[in-house]
């Protein structure tokens, strides 16, 4: 097996921001697994706050190629691409994102030597495909009033809360749509008497759940909240990979199984199943990535109850095509793999100049 992979910046639509910063562009490496005259397509997307970046996942990723080049076998099943994950893994803690990168090609490159779309290998039923939300950053109330109608197409919005005033934002959207809304206050809010209040006010305003309220290892403000809140509780930074579950199963309505969080589709799979296990609900999301990482989130929304997978319709230079979306919900197609198609003519002028690949 032979590994590529090409550094690139995914330039956002609109600047972004969160209760934690504000970006333009998100770090990302599209990796390709070749293979007995196939290719499986892949990808890191590295948000800042999560430590990764082009010089770590491309270092990462040299010494990943060296485990690939050893691999032999004709035909990849479940238990290789397992086998394979656990030695990519290995290599070194973290890069969560970059390993990710490494395990959606092999998922690519499975269904593709199968003849097979992942998303039924891996028992998902399209009919059970659940609405995704559109996702509006923190911002003046003239920017959001225009952002929104980017997102006529889908049914839910998610907004960004954790600002000066999150009740003028609300107010905002509500001025102009009566469509569901989830809110994520990225770790943003500190009182939880003042949480709590604010929660029962955005569920009289149409809010349907709450993402991470409280900062990431404030786990006993967010199980005091969870105990009380009218709306679900979902973790996302407190939840990173499976072995997070245990820790944080009791203060979570929920949790956000992220691939590039819990490095790929072989453990984001595990991580739901395990997560039903315990009676949590399911969120699947995504951060701002190109239509190859949606898809591969994609193959594994049908498990789960919410998913915010916007990700490639954040962005402008989505090197793939982009996502059928139908009443709010991607549309998952028959193609074998991903079912994601490469633009080669879009991927000019994305490779970051002086990263080695």
């Amino acid at each position: 097996m032979n590994l590529h992979f090409k550094p690139v910046l995914l330039a956002l639509r609109h600047p972004f921001r969160l209760a934690t910063g504000m970006r333009t562009h998100t770090n990302a490496v599209l990796t390709e697994i070749h293979h007995n005259g196939q290719v499986g397509f892949g990808e890191a997307a590295m948000p800042p706050y999560y430590g990764e970046n082009h010089d770590t996942a491309t270092a990462f990723l040299a010494r990943a190629r060296d485990v690939l080049q050893h691999v032999r076998t004709e035909t990849l099943d479940l238990e290789t691409i397992s086998r394979i994950m656990a030695e990519i893994d290995a290599i070194a803690p973290g890069n969560n994102a970059a390993k990710a990168s490494v395990d959606i090609a092999l998922h690519d490159l499975w269904g593709k030597q199968t003849g097979q779309p992942l998303w039924r290998m891996r028992g998902a039923d399209a009919a059970n495909m659940p609405a995704t939300t559109f996702t509006l950053g923190i911002d003046t109330p003239e920017v959001l009033r225009e952002k929104l109608k980017e997102g006529d197409a889908f049914n839910i919005i998610k907004v960004k809360l954790g600002a000066e005033d999150d009740r003028s934002i609300i107010r905002t959207l509500r001025e102009v749509t009566d469509k569901p809304i989830y809110a994520d206050a990225n770790q943003g809010w500190h009182d939880r008497e003042a949480a709590l209040d604010l929660i029962f006010w955005l569920q009289e305003q149409g809010v349907q759940l709450i993402e991470q309220p409280v900062p990431k290892d404030h786990l006993d403000d967010a199980a005091w909240l969870t105990a009380r809140s009218p709306l679900p509780i979902i973790a996302d930074e407190s939840f990173q990979r499976l072995s997070d579950l245990p820790r944080v199963a009791d203060c979570f309505h929920g949790v956000n199984v992220k691939l590039m969080k819990c490095t790929g589709v072989h453990e984001g799979f595990r991580a739901i199943q395990q997560a039903r296990e315990r009676g949590l609900k399911l969120m699947i999301g995504c951060m701002t990535e190109t239509s190859c990482g949606i898809y591969a989130a994609s193959a594994l929304a049908p498990l789960c109850d919410f998913a915010d997978l916007d990700g490639c319709w954040l962005i402008s230079n989505n090197p793939f095509e982009m996502p059928m979306l139908e009443n709010g919900r991607i549309q998952l197609n028959e193609r074998s793999g991903l079912g994601v198609e490469l633009k080669v003519e879009k991927l000019k002028g994305l490779k970051v100049e002086g990263v080695e690949s």
